[in-house]
């Protein structure tokens, strides 16, 4: 047996229990992210397994994205390991502390939550029926085609993630390059680790990806590009039109062997208008989910992409849960039909506009810069994530470590402004500003 941590010791005599004793002491905490594990041949000796047996074991972490390749260093549990995402470790918020850590939409504004919808009135659905109701198809190819998004091919996933994933896995194998927004949306890199995919950081500003960062993934080999037309999570930059111009052009010289998967997460409440890259390239998904502006728990996602692109994810769908309920996708034509839901949903849009609006310009008077284009959320750079968190803890506020979201940009925090009342944006501005001033310099 191996000595890990004091803790814990690495067992086992074949791959998969070698990997799965690993895995355990992840899950547990015994093994912290960084920690670095013991060689492949002194694993091997001390077990009495062939070193072959152990490096197998160390793929299928690698694979499951639980630890990775330092060079030098050996191999190590990653910062933000598959089997403890990063959405889930949350921070530990006092009672009577404000939490603005959550990245989830105003419960007072989500049409679902008011919902009175009429008696099903359709008959059953049996098996071998088509996967997307008429009325569905029929709703979502009207909304795509005014936005300009080519909507020939559709599907229909349980949610954005769970769209992008069978996406992904139609066209990509573990060890490819993904080009992905840093900061970008922590469930994302948690789901690229888990499929054994690299992510390829690119940097993002109000406007969304760098071209220079893009151009320079697109030169080491990237296979796909993921970009969220808008309300990014957690920067809330929204593609603006010169760039999505750029990026159209950029991607058009590698159209054969660039898979694009854009993701529209927070249609109706964006506060942004859509320039969609859809169609910019041979293979391309865009997901457009409903659970971000109509409720969480209602967890659907409308897919166009390329014919080949949506037959496979249809195969894929077939060979696991077959269909989307189509009661939930009545559901959702129905909320997105609905002339209350609707007016509900414009509240909600300007009402976000404005509250991150005002805690943008309350942040910039006291010299606190931050970003919040579009979407729930304000990012705000700090020069220490720990230290200005620990001092908004105390003053009473909770945000969300900026950690979880990057992969090599510096520091920062996210402000949830959902349910962020009027009259707390000059209180919370103070607290900030106080938090970034106390850590010795001025956020830029």
């Amino acid at each position: 047996m191996i000595d890990v941590p004091v803790q814990y010791k690495i067992r086992g005599t074949g791959a998969q229990s070698i990997a799965a004793s690993v895995e355990e002491a992840i899950s547990r905490g015994a093994l912290a992210p960084g920690a670095t594990l013991p060689p492949i041949r002194e694993v091997a000796a001390q077990l009495g397994v062939n070193v072959n047996t152990v490096a197998a074991a160390y793929r299928l972490l690698r694979d499951r994205g639980a630890v990775e390749t330092a060079g030098r260093r050996g191999t190590r549990v990653r910062a933000r390991p598959a089997t403890t995402p990063r959405s889930l470790r949350g921070l530990d918020v006092p009672t009577g502390v404000r939490d603005l850590s959550t990245g989830s939409p105003d419960p007072a504004l989500l049409p679902i939550a008011q919902a009175h919808r009429p008696a099903q009135s359709r008959p059953p659905v049996m098996y071998g029926e088509p996967a997307m109701s008429s009325e569905l198809v029929e709703h979502t190819r009207a909304a795509l085609t005014a936005d300009t998004v080519p909507a020939a091919h559709l599907a229909v996933t349980s949610g954005a993630l769970d769209g992008i994933e069978r996406v992904l896995t139609a066209h990509l194998r573990p060890g490819d390059r993904v080009a992905v927004e840093d900061p970008g949306w922590a469930n994302l890199l948690d789901l690229l680790a888990a499929l054994g995919l690299s992510a390829e950081p690119v940097r993002v500003d109000d406007d969304g990806p760098l071209l220079l960062d893009m151009a320079r993934a697109l030169r080491r080999g990237v296979r796909a590009v993921i970009v969220t037309s808008r309300a990014q999570n957690p920067t809330g930059a929204a593609l603006s039109a010169d760039r999505c111009g750029a990026l159209r052009s950029l991607l058009a010289g590698r159209s054969d062997d660039v898979l694009v998967v854009e993701d529209d997460h927070c249609a109706g409440i964006a506060g942004a208008p859509l320039h969609p890259l859809a169609g910019s390239t041979r293979r391309w998904a865009f997901v457009r989910s409903a659970s971000k502006a109509y409720g969480p728990d209602l967890r659907l996602a409308v897919l166009a992409g390329d014919r080949r692109t949506v037959e496979r994810v249809h195969g894929r769908l077939r060979l696991g849960p077959g269909w989307v309920s189509h009661l939930l996708q009545d559901l959702a034509v129905w909320l997105w039909s609905d002339e209350h839901a609707t007016r509900l949903i414009g509240e909600a849009e300007r009402r976000y506009a404005g509250i991150r609006a005002r805690l943008c310009a309350a942040l910039a008077e006291r010299g606190v810069g931050a970003h919040g284009r579009s979407g729930l959320n304000v990012w705000i750079p700090v020069p220490d994530e720990a230290v200005a968190i620990t001092r908004l803890l105390g003053a009473g506020w909770a945000a969300a470590p900026g950690t979880r979201f990057r992969i090599g940009t510096p520091p920062g925090i996210r402000v949830t402004i959902a349910d962020l009342a009027p009259d707390e944006i000059d209180p919370l501005a103070d607290a900030v500003a106080e938090a970034v001033r106390g850590i010795g310099r001025r956020s830029v």
